[in-house]
């Protein structure tokens, strides 16, 4: 298996960018050129949100957003946002519903990234994390199952890491206070594989951290540059790549209780998606442990 990891093991991650997708379309219909996390930051948080075939669940999430990003703001005046919404090659109308709220907002406070084909939810959020101006970059659920005003609760977990090592730190959403709540709506099924699948990320990759799935997570800037230009998983366990690369790195991590409800339409499927995920960390850890991958930051083209 160790053999079988390292030979089929990409070196470093694919981080080419199509043609198209290095403009967004601004509220006036023209075309933009994306900017790039190796730019100084000129928004204080980015909210990267990543969307496949989401017509129906998107609005629900941008309105609850969209709400208390502008309350904030009008409460604060130096805050300043952008929502990137990542359309991640839907077959529906996801760009379309997206388009709305930058025509209400203006394209400086959201934009949409629509992807020349589907990358997975961590290759979509890469690619948004990739064209963020914030010093801050949250990644957000389209789904909107976690209180967007939550954002409060993991940037004070953020603010009680510091001092940042080198400007990194990472503040994680976690639903694991709410688990013996979820386990008596499982299946006895569902709920074997949520216990299999939690002690293979704290035995081959994750220990410190009980939630690592949670779609809610802050990073400073330079963590985001960091973790995700290293990033190799693009689907379902990429969340659990990302963290062990900040373990690697040292970056520090703060999980913080979150408020989340479990919305219909989830793309998850039970079986076969975790299986996939047994797969890739049994591959995370194998492929690091053997120089397969390394800790190196590339730039996007």
């Amino acid at each position: 298996v160790i053999m079988i990891a390292h030979v089929t093991a990409v070196k470093m991650p694919t981080l080419h960018r199509h043609e198209e997708e290095k403009f967004f379309i601004n509220a006036e219909g023209m075309k933009e050129s994306v900017p790039s996390i190796h730019d100084p930051p000129t928004k204080e948080l980015s909210v990267v949100v990543p969307s496949y075939n989401e017509e129906d669940r998107l609005p629900l999430m941008m309105d609850e957003a969209l709400d208390y990003l502008e309350k904030r703001q009008k409460r604060d005046p130096s805050f300043t946002y952008e929502v990137i919404v990542v359309d991640d090659g839907s077959k529906d109308q996801t760009t379309q519903v997206a388009m709305k709220y930058c025509k209400k907002y203006g394209s400086d406070k959201v934009r949409v990234l629509s992807l020349v084909k589907n990358r997975g939810k961590g290759g979509a959020v890469r690619m948004g994390v990739f064209i963020s101006r914030g010093k801050k970059i949250l990644m957000a659920d389209a789904d909107g199952a976690t209180k967007f005003a939550d954002v409060e609760k993991v940037e004070e977990g953020l603010e009680n890491l510091q001092p940042w090592p080198n400007q990194m730190a990472i503040s994680c959403g976690s639903r694991a206070h709410l688990e013996k709540d979820s386990i008596a709506k499982r299946s006895y099924f569902r709920t074997l594989l949520m216990y299999g699948f939690h002690f293979l990320v704290w035995f081959l990759c994750v220990k410190e951290i009980r939630d690592t799935q949670c779609g809610f997570k802050l990073l400073t800037r330079e963590a985001a540059l960091r973790t995700f230009s290293t990033l190799h998983i693009e689907r379902w366990a990429f969340d659990v790549e990302l963290l062990y690369i900040a373990q690697c790195l040292r970056i520090p991590i703060a999980e913080v209780a979150v408020n989340w409800t479990e919305i219909e339409g989830s793309k998850l499927v039970p079986f076969w998606s975790w299986l996939q995920m047994g797969r890739d960390l049994l591959f995370i850890r194998l492929r690091y442990m053997t120089g397969a991958w390394q800790l190196e930051t590339r730039k996007c083209n």
